[in-house]
């Protein structure tokens, strides 16, 4: 099946890096960009790009059949810190936006379907070490709560209609190129702005908090590898386990510090310190890779040296 592709979300952290890689995997002409605004004006002009409510039904279906889409990147988000202010918004959006591409797959207008989960569908009852894949689940926010149901309603979907749908629990994820977008890890990208920037950060969580993350190359390749696996391969239709690395701010800190000896961190925790303290501090992914070979390219330090050269690089032509 030649991809004719859909990314709903496409101005959005995740989304734009996936959108380009798409892109020159399949070419400009089959990748499509969605969004409910302007709001990334390098991908609306990188390409085809259409205006799409993710909660409009009908946008949605216009836009696939429009296209004549077979594939859809579900993107669209409210985050773990952004969904705690807005705890109805962030239901809808992360529910409707799901239900409407499910239902989509399940009448035969899109025949194969990527949706993100998260580490937020783990909570303070999780074992915290090498989290398992199948293991207690009780988050403790609207984010992961929208996440969890959003699992069983997939593997609902794949084992009732036959629906083909894919889905990776993101650990943090660390990009130069995009800006977070109001998650709990977030800090893991503003240290780097801001170590360039200013030579010091404070860090709103504590300094020996353990989170998953990842190299944002590391996610959109799990992502491409997933959605080309043959369907027999893919086992898991509710969200597979995804690592990459796991530090605390500490550590993050010290790594910067080696490449910028000048650089000085400290902590003032806030309301985003609970949310972290109720995720994994590691998970086991190896389900990931066995079924489909999995495997994570960037360590701490090779990160840490991506990110200050190209944020670097970025603040000077600024």
């Amino acid at each position: 099946m030649n991809p004719k592709i859909l990314i709903i979300g496409a101005c959005g952290q995740i989304g734009s890096e996936l959108t380009y890689k798409l892109r020159a995997l399949y070419g400009d002409k089959n990748v499509i960009a969605s969004d409910i605004s302007y709001s990334n004006i390098d991908i609306v002009n990188s390409g085809v790009f259409e205006i799409v409510d993710a909660q409009d039904y009908a946008a949605v279906k216009i836009c696939v059949e429009k296209h004549r889409i077979n594939t859809v990147y579900l993107m669209a988000a409210m985050l773990s810190a952004t969904g705690e202010k807005y705890p109805m918004k962030a239901w809808d959006l992360n529910m409707n936006s799901l239900f409407h591409v499910l239902n989509l797959a399940k009448a035969k207008f899109i025949k194969k379907v990527f949706w993100p989960s998260s580490i937020a569908v783990f909570g303070s009852t999780t074992p915290k070490e090498n989290t398992p894949q199948f293991t207690v689940m009780e988050p403790s926010t609207v984010y992961g709560i929208t996440k969890q149901v959003g699992e069983r309603w997939c593997e609902y979907y794949h084992n009732k209609y036959g629906v083909d749908v894919r889905s990776l629990r993101y650990p943090g994820i660390i990009s130069w190129k995009t800006l977070p977008g109001g998650g709990t890890t977030d800090y893991a990208v503003e240290i780097y702005h801001k170590a360039i920037t200013d030579k010091k950060y404070e860090c709103f969580l504590s300094e020996n908090t353990a989170l998953p993350m990842m190299f944002m190359d590391d996610a959109i390749k799990a992502t491409v590898d997933i959605m080309s696996a043959n369907e027999k391969d893919v086992k898991i239709r509710s969200s597979y386990n995804l690592s990459g690395i796991s530090f605390t701010p500490k550590e993050l800190a010290q790594s910067i510090k080696q490449q910028m000896p000048e650089f000085s961190i400290t902590y003032k925790p806030d309301y985003r310190q609970e949310i972290a303290d109720s995720w994994p501090k590691s998970i086991d992914d190896a389900y990931a890779r066995n079924d489909w070979k999995w495997k994570h390219d960037f360590s701490l330090e090779q990160i840490t040296k991506e990110m200050l050269t190209h944020l670097g690089e970025k603040y000077k032509k600024a």
